[in-house]
């Protein structure tokens, strides 16, 4: 008998008791057949007594980032209310661009690590569309002439958005955690929500009114995907139903009966085009490779997804481990997964150090993707940022704080490291690493441009440290910059200015870098918007970098005063200013929708709530329509 326990949430870190054993530890082993994949899967449950391989004292901690209020909208509305822009007294990578052709005007897209790595959000654009999900609902929007296009109702939470030519794939959640949040609130990393499965839906857009084509759901949770060029690739954490001891039945008993779908479930694609249903493994058995040390029985999944072609065309790959962090470049997909802490298992005390495994996928083939290797590095990491591939090396910035004092004395200091790695074969090989960054601190933001690296450390004050990578084999330190106060966020605004976004005590606020001389780096302009809090902190994809306006927008909410909307930054070559703010306004709560996104078609900027979409000039974020949901 099976009986159902709550999903426990995906770690990123796991303990290794011999660091020296991590470097020589062979690559990723492939199960044989489906009766290997569960003879490994038994054991490892007899191992954890019945769980799937996972202690929350393993956990990192949760990164201390502000968000805003959730605010639950309204239903359905006709309101006309207008958006106010009320005055106030070189750009990094956008998912975007201008259509073969030219007859669209220019337009930014989702703020994206990479160039030409699109990832996925609440809103897509293509400079004549404009696609968003806002409380359970899909909204088409014509930006020429704000004019609501279509809508289509959907299934789950969190849904986020990918784009390519008439066809756009939606991602939700659905299970453990309810299906009704209030709305569509960009979530941390370190906190993603667990669920049981996710939705994945292929919608026709090349019509007013989108339709559906297919719709898939995975058991599992979805940890995030990338998108390059027609190519999908989506990373799903499936952990298996717990197995528990019953007065009829002991969990080895339980085992004893177990079979390929307690361990590696079934997806279900139904069509709306054939009106067929097709069931298939979530990976078939031959294609799911496990780590050498058990790592616990949940499956972290990849599906690749040829959109050009739709979710039929799936190719599925597996391994026996957790996942949490997923990077993307041109050329590689990158995994940070979990292992099992053996130390738990025989009640042991567990050790101070940490290291995190990275699984490298090669996706230099559209319609595959192939595992290749998997390195480690000391500690764990913040987000996808403290990850970049550049010249066939991987640089890592990872933070080293104990989370376990057996000895009451609260342990050594936290420090934080800049490592390299190298493919070699099957492993990804440090080549050098810099270590001893902020001892006490931990990593707040990260920054890779290139040769050079950027990583803000916190507790009390902000270093923003600067790094050559030049060297792969001897990555160093150059410079130091010390301020109150830290920086969440980190955006390249020219090939030596650096915006920072964070805050210094309550205060939300800005600052401009200069990093020309990487061994003085300096801040050249600061502005506080003051108490309150921006999602930047915790979700890039709120933010926006207009490299042909100098502008930056984000959301931001006020306390006192109070002011929920967007606030938009001018930057100069020494300066910033403070253009203006948008807001959302809902007459009939007399209140300001948060803003989510901000986005620039041609010559005009738009903004997202809940409430709709506003659009303002560029230059001085004057009011120019509004569309209401």
């Amino acid at each position: 008998m099976r009986i159902a326990a709550a999903s426990v949430l995906t770690l990123l870190v796991f303990v290794v008791a011999d660091a020296a054993d991590a470097a020589t530890r062979p690559r990723l082993k492939a199960f044989d057949d489906c009766r290997s994949l569960v003879d490994y899967a038994r054991s490892g449950a007899l191992r954890t007594q019945g769980g799937v391989g996972v202690d929350g004292r393993a956990a990192p901690p949760v990164v201390d980032a502000v968000v805003t209020p959730q605010i639950a909208p309204p239903r359905e509305r006709t309101s006309n209310d207008t958006a106010g822009s009320v005055p106030a007294p070189v750009s990094a990578p956008v998912s975007g661009g201008t259509p073969v052709g030219g007859t669209i005007p220019e337009f930014s897209g989702t703020n994206v690590q990479e160039l030409g790595v699109d990832e996925p959000d609440i809103l897509k654009t293509d400079g004549r569309r404009i696609f968003a999900v806002t409380d359970r609902m899909l909204r088409v929007v014509d930006p020429a002439s704000g004019l609501l296009t279509g809508r289509l109702a959907l299934d789950g939470f969190g849904h986020r958005l990918l784009l390519r030519g008439d066809r756009l794939l939606v991602v939700a959640s659905k299970g453990a955690t309810g299906d009704s949040p209030a709305v569509n609130r960009p979530v941390a990393p370190t906190i993603a929500p667990v669920s049981s499965s996710t939705i994945v839906t292929e919608l026709d857009v090349s019509e007013a009114t989108p339709t559906v084509m297919r719709t898939m759901e995975v058991p599992g949770r979805f940890v995030d995907a990338r998108q390059n060029g027609a190519t999908a690739r989506l990373v799903i954490d499936s952990e298996p139903e717990p197995f528990i001891a019953t007065p009829q039945e002991s969990v080895p008993e339980q085992l004893e009966s177990a079979r390929v779908r307690d361990f590696l479930p079934r997806t279900v694609l139904r069509s709306k085009l054939t009106g067929k249903t097709y069931r298939r493994t979530l990976a078939p058995c031959g294609s799911v490779t496990h780590p050498a040390q058990f790592s616990g029985t949940g499956v972290l999944a990849i599906l690749t997804v040829d959109l050009d072609q739709g979710m039929y065309s799936l190719d599925r790959d597996g391994v026996m481990a957790g996942a949490q962090v997923v990077y993307g470049s041109d050329r590689s997909l990158y995994v940070a997964s979990r292992r099992y802490v053996r130390a738990l298992e025989l009640g042991q005390d567990v050790p101070e150090g940490t290291r995190t495994e990275i699984h490298r996928f090669d996706i230099s083939n559209p319609e595959r993707t192939v595992y290749r290797s998997t390195g480690t590095v000391p500690g764990f990491i913040l987000n996808n940022y403290a990850l970049s591939e550049f010249d066939g090396h991987l640089r890592v910035a990872s933070t080293e704080e104990p989370q376990w004092f057996p000895d009451g004395t609260g342990g050594t200091q936290s420090q934080s490291t800049v490592t390299v790695l190298k493919e070699d074969g099957a492993r990804l090989v440090r080549t050098g690493s810099v270590t001893g960054l902020g001892q006490g601190e931990r990593i707040y933001a990260v920054r890779f441009m290139g040769e050079k690296g950027y990583v803000v450390t916190f507790r009390q004050v902000d270093p923003l440290y600067t790094l050559d990578l030049k060297d792969h084999t001897a990555p160093k330190v150059v410079g130091e910059l010390k301020i109150p106060g830290y920086s969440a966020y980190l955006h390249p605004v020219g090939a030596d200015r650096l915006l920072g976004v964070g805050r210094e005590g309550p205060n939300v606020q800005a600052s401009l870098f200069d990093v020309s001389n990487m061994a003085a780096p300096a801040r050249l302009a600061q502005l506080n918007f003051g108490a309150g809090a921006t999602p930047v902190e915790s979700e890039p994809h709120a933010f926006l970098y207009w490299a042909p306006a100098n502008l930056a927008v984000m959301p931001l909410s006020n306390y006192n005063p109070e002011f929920e909307g967007a606030v938009g930054v001018r930057i100069g070559a020494s300066t910033l200013s403070q253009v203006g703010t948008i807001a959302h306004r809902d007459a009939a709560r007399e209140t300001n929708a948060p803003v989510e996104r901000s986005f620039v078609i041609g010559e005009r900027l738009y903004t997202l709530s809940w409430h709709g979409i506003a659009s303002n000039g560029l230059g001085d974020l004057a009011a120019v329509k509004y569309t209401a949901f």
